[in-house]
């Protein structure tokens, strides 16, 4: 059988059950007191921030409020002050309407009987402007009939005046035709002589080739010969010989066209004279018809304007010939006029030094004269002439930038590309000469630009 469990051991099981039933609930105690404290401290603290926003709440939530009922009483007294005023006004608004009507209705009977009375008052006024006006019209009519007949005298002397100038231009324009004929006759026969002239020179240019020819033929024998070198001297003095007349036949060519643009120019200041003498007549006539002539003038002024001469285009040449000059005119027109023709002269009598000194005086006397850019060219040229080709390609670039409308422009430029020439510079030589053909291409700086690239490429 098995054994049964004694009291004592039932006893030992029942202590240890209470001893750990009672240490259960003294931790239970301990935990319950410390939530309890917890607890009791919460409440402490919510009571007093309770109590603090209470006190703030008191502080000044309360007195802003106060305040604020205090305006808004005081704008409900404003109110009802005011609306009281505004009955008040009111009141006085219908009393002043009412009299405004009472005096609308006066207003309306006076305007009436006035308006009978400024009636009545501009009836007689337009009888009496009109009776003045009748009155200034007849006078009116006696003055226009004295101003007819005074016009038509004055007229009628303008008339015999004009009709007297216009037989002087009309034979003064017969006189400049039959000059014009003359002009035009020699220039046909000098371009003749030209042609004439350019067909020998072409038969020279070929004697020239067959002399070439036969000094090659003359060398390739002269190399098998034993006397080699007196022949190679005297074909290089031939040779010499030959670039002489080669040069002067290129100077005179250019002497030639120049030649030639002053007799064009000439030409066309002839046949254009008689123009400037039927519009300057037309205008007169025009002038009379007008009734702007005085007869305390002395009549119109027949006279055709004077021909600038110094923007004629000066001629380029090579450095190695004499430099081509401008006409002259007289030296009474203006002083800077006879300043430039006295400058002009010591350049061509060879005082390069004097001129240029004299056109830089010039420049920096006369700088908005209309001679400044003949004068600014011809200082290049006296640089030229003195073998500074520097300070010449400055001038010539000065007289392009400062006068562009110039007609030494093309000049100028022509000149610079014999400048860079003189200084071995092909490159902006050939630049130059194209800038003369393309900017220029009717010149004769371009026509000689043109030569003078034809023979470059031949050279090469």
């Amino acid at each position: 059988m098995p054994l049964q469990p004694s009291m004592t051991q039932y006893v030992r099981l029942g202590v240890v059950m209470i001893s750990l039933v009672l240490s259960g609930c003294m931790a239970q105690q301990s935990d319950l007191k410390r939530t309890e404290k917890d607890f009791k401290n919460q409440l402490s603290q919510t009571s007093a921030r309770q109590n603090q926003e209470i006190s703030t709440l008191r502080e000044q939530e309360l007195p802003r409020l106060r305040g604020e009922l205090e305006k808004a009483l005081h704008l409900a007294k404003d109110l009802q002050g005011r609306q009281e005023d505004f009955k008040y006004r009111s009141a006085q608004l219908e009393q002043q309407t009412k009299k405004l009507e009472q005096l609308a209705a006066k207003l309306e009977a006076d305007s009436g009987t006035r308006y009978l009375w400024v009636q009545k008052s501009f009836e007689t006024q337009d009888a009496k402007v009109s009776a003045r006006l009748d009155e200034v019209a007849k006078a009116m009519e006696a003055l226009k009939k004295e101003v007819i007949d005074v016009v038509q005298r004055t007229n009628e002397s303008i008339t015999k005046r004009v009709d007297l100038k216009l037989d002087e231009q009309r034979r003064e324009s017969a006189e400049n035709s039959k000059k014009g004929e003359q002009v035009s006759q020699k220039f046909i026969q000098f371009n003749q002589a030209l042609t004439g002239f350019r067909e020998a020179l072409t038969g020279l240019n070929d004697r020239v080739g067959e002399g070439e020819q036969v000094s090659k033929n003359l060398t390739a024998k002269i190399d098998a010969a034993a006397q080699a070198e007196d022949l190679n001297r005297s074909v290089a003095s031939l040779t010499k010989a030959l670039e002489t007349i080669g040069k002067k036949i290129t100077a005179r060519l250019d002497e030639q066209d120049s030649r030639i643009d002053a007799l064009a120019k000439t030409v066309e200041h002839v046949s254009n004279k008689p123009a400037v003498l039927q519009q300057g007549a037309k205008s007169a006539q025009q002038s009379t018809a007008s009734g702007d002539f005085t007869p305390e003038g002395g009549g119109l002024s027949a006279s055709p304007p004077e021909s600038e001469t110094t923007t004629a285009r000066a001629t380029i040449v090579p450095p190695q010939e004499s430099p081509k000059f401008e006409p002259l005119q007289s030296s009474s027109d203006s002083p800077d006029r006879a300043r430039y023709d006295r400058l002009l002269t010591m350049f061509r009598d060879g005082d390069l030094e004097g001129a240029r000194q004299g056109f830089a005086g010039f420049l920096s006397e006369y700088p908005n004269s209309s001679l400044a850019p003949n004068a600014r060219f011809w200082l290049g040229e006296s640089y030229y002439g003195k073998k500074d080709f520097q300070k010449a390609i400055d001038a010539y670039d000065k007289v392009e930038i400062d006068y562009p409308s110039s007609e030494k422009v093309p000049a100028a430029l022509l000149k610079k590309g014999y400048a860079y020439l003189a200084m071995k510079d092909l490159k902006r030589a050939h630049s130059a000469f194209r800038q003369v053909m393309t900017l220029y291409p009717g010149s004769a700086e371009a026509g000689r630009a043109s030569d003078k690239l034809a023979q470059l490429k031949e050279a090469r």
